[in-house]
């Protein structure tokens, strides 16, 4: 990872996915992390909320078109959005556009072509998101129709890197030679979802209030409810069997992913932790939302600690060669969890 835009900026602006790019092996850093960063900025550009929004949806095509390789005047796009972030990092990530795309023009061809690929699903799932929820606020509150539309959603904007991931990893690592690409790419599918359904479940309170409800209207409207009911605490309380049933699908992708996970040889460290790091913090914030007595009404976003997150990191830098043992971890979180 050489540079400042695959360094600093990226772990400015990537949370805790630069835990993962970090330990990757040098050649993988450099595609995924591109495919990070281009997606970080579109998604930037479409929670711009101080420019009108089909201005965000004009700017998306536009920076879609430049992934995929198409003339496009990204630095426009830049200079219309930028100004208006809040976070420096993001604002300079805007401003350094023109760079990560022609980063992504030097790439070897193959990475390059998935890049492409998987960039032009996750603006797709952007661009869904811009058009299905018309609204800025409570105001404006919308919500996804059905579950197959939230799973169709969830595929979109973290599915589909499962997919990418693992064709990256088969072309650069010998010993995934043997791996069966289709099969592990679908259970890569799973492990994407895990993480965004996590994400859903984490942020119903700061969606609404957002104009986003992405709890299937179909499935409340089987308890009696509406969208709208989901901002009075007791009213979200209504919701909980809903709630509980979402985090037994999130489970069942959970295991998915693990699956995903012990597959990877032992030799390969490097990506087992990669793996490992998100599906555990995931599974443990899963067990705090599970643990809550109304999570869909909470201030602020539940999260494990930090504390938390750097014994996790210490523990599993001493278990990833065991399946034994990361399965045991991984049950002792699941077990906290009641569905």
């Amino acid at each position: 990872m050489s540079g400042d835009l695959l360094g600093n900026l990226l772990r400015q602006v990537s949370r805790s996915f630069y835990l993962s790019l970090a330990i990757l092996p040098t050649a993988l850093r450099e595609p995924i992390g591109l495919a990070y960063l281009l997606a970080r900025a579109a998604d930037t550009i479409a929670d711009t909320e101080l420019v009108a929004r089909k201005d965000r949806l004009a700017h998306l095509e536009t920076v879609r078109r430049a992934c995929g390789g198409e003339p496009a005047d990204v630095a426009a796009v830049a200079r219309a959005c930028a100004p208006h972030q809040h976070r420096v990092a993001e604002r300079k990530l805007l401003e350094r556009l023109p760079e990560a795309l022609a980063r992504l023009e030097a790439l070897a061809p193959a990475d390059r072509h998935e890049v492409r690929a998987v960039l032009a699903t996750l603006t797709s799932g952007m661009i869904f998101d811009l058009t299905r929820f018309p609204g800025e606020d409570e105001k404006g509150l919308a919500a996804i129709e059905t579950l197959e539309e939230l799973d169709h959603y969830t595929y979109m904007v973290a599915g589909c890197v499962g997919p990418f991931w693992t064709v990256l990893h088969v072309t650069h690592r010998k010993r995934l030679g043997d791996w069966a690409l289709r099969e592990m790419s679908e259970e890569g599918v799973s492990f994407g979802k895990a993480l965004q359904l996590t994400n859903v479940l984490r942020d119903v309170p700061g969606d609404l209030a957002h104009g986003r409800c992405y709890l299937p209207a179909r499935e409340l409207a089987a308890l009696g409810m509406g969208p709208r009911d989901l901002l009075d605490p007791a009213g979200a309380a209504r919701a909980l069997p809903l709630y509980r049933r979402l985090i037994g699908l999130a489970l069942e992708h959970y295991n998915v992913g693990w699956d995903y996970t012990l597959a990877i040889p032992r030799l390969e460290w490097r990506m087992r932790l990669a793996c490992a790091w998100p599906l555990l913090i995931g599974l443990a914030t899963l067990a705090d939302l599970a643990a809550h007595p109304n999570p869909l009404s909470v201030r602020t976003p539940i999260k494990i600690s930090r504390g938390e997150v750097r014994t996790l990191l210490a523990q599993t830098t001493l278990t990833v060669w065991s399946n034994r043992a990361l399965t045991a971890h991984a049950a002792r979180v699941r077990a906290r969890i009641a569905v």
